[in-house]
């Protein structure tokens, strides 16, 4: 087992869960498409300054470009910019929960190109993950979640899984990782901006919470998270990263419950441990790359 690929997981699934909360905050006093943009801009601006300031250049391989644009396009225009206008009716704690089903996709993809096989162990620890995922919502929807709000999630969930298939290939090459995440956070900002003017009204409530919650989105979420998530995919594959999605709900509802006083049900905490376990089942597995064709 790669102890260092599990921490880094276990750090990237806890800040990536947090954004659900500060984005429950940020888009119940701001308009969402327009705070992403923003968002975007911003980190995208100081990622790349970072980068110059440690040698990282302007050339990346036909690859890389074609990536960044798409991991842009994909996470963070469609799902990222999906959550943030769902959010305004969805709780966080089921958004969370929505976007840990991405680990499924991505395998499901993986093995329909061809491009990774899965041992049992593995498939049943999806196939737990599933079932946890569904339990959690399943109380959560009965509660009167609001279903477009849910299908906005889906949606972006989807998008989300081509963004992740897609990052290897921004990985790949070694350098200029750093200036990489800035790029396609430029993407997400350029894509998003029109759809910001054409939809949205500015009006902004102003307020502490607002703004600690927009400063915590753009440092951890925005450049931290994102950067770990491009190492832990080139160090271990799109299935096996994507497995840390499933702890989502693990760190959302319990964010979620702290920070903005959603409720944990009693079916949450045995949903959590069926994840729990159909992760460590995963990790403990061995992904099996088919041999290349004659």
């Amino acid at each position: 087992m790669d102890i260092k690929a599990i921490a880094m997981g276990l750090a990237f699934a806890f800040m990536w869960s947090s954004a659900f909360t500060s984005a429950r905050v940020i888009v119940a006093a701001a308009p969402p498409v327009t705070s992403l943009a923003i968002r975007f801009v911003i980190s995208g601006l100081v990622a790349i300054a970072v980068a110059r300031a440690l040698g990282q250049g302007w050339r990346l391989t036909r690859g890389q470009w074609r990536a960044t644009a798409i991991f842009g396009l994909c996470q963070n225009a469609l799902y990222l910019g999906l959550f943030f206008v769902a959010m305004q009716t969805v709780e966080a704690g089921l958004a969370s929960i929505v976007a840990s089903s991405m680990p499924l996709i991505v395998a499901a993809a993986g093995w329909a190109m061809g491009a990774e096989r899965l041992r049992a162990q593995a498939v049943a620890g999806l196939v737990a993950g599933l079932s946890g995922v569904v339990l959690i919502m399943g109380s959560r929807v009965s509660g009167g979640a609001d279903m477009v709000g849910l299908g906005l999630c889906v949606v972006g969930v989807l998008a989300l899984a081509v963004a992740t298939l897609s990052v290897r290939g921004a990985s790949a090459g070694g350098g200029n990782l750093l200036m990489i995440v800035g790029l396609q956070m430029l993407v997400g900002a350029a894509v998003l901006a029109p759809v910001a003017l054409l939809t949205e009204t500015w009006a902004v409530d102003w307020s502490v919470p607002l703004a600690i919650a927009f400063a915590y989105t753009v440092l951890v979420p925005g450049l931290a998270a994102t950067l770990v998530w491009f190492v832990l995919v080139n160090r271990i594959g799109p299935t096996r990263a994507a497995t840390f999605h499933f702890l989502n709900p693990v760190f959302g509802v319990g964010i979620a419950a702290l920070v903005l006083g959603e409720p944990v049900r009693g079916l949450d905490a045995l949903g959590v441990a069926i994840i729990t376990a159909g992760i460590l089942a995963v990790q403990l597995s061995r992904a099996v790359t088919p041999p290349p064709a004659a």
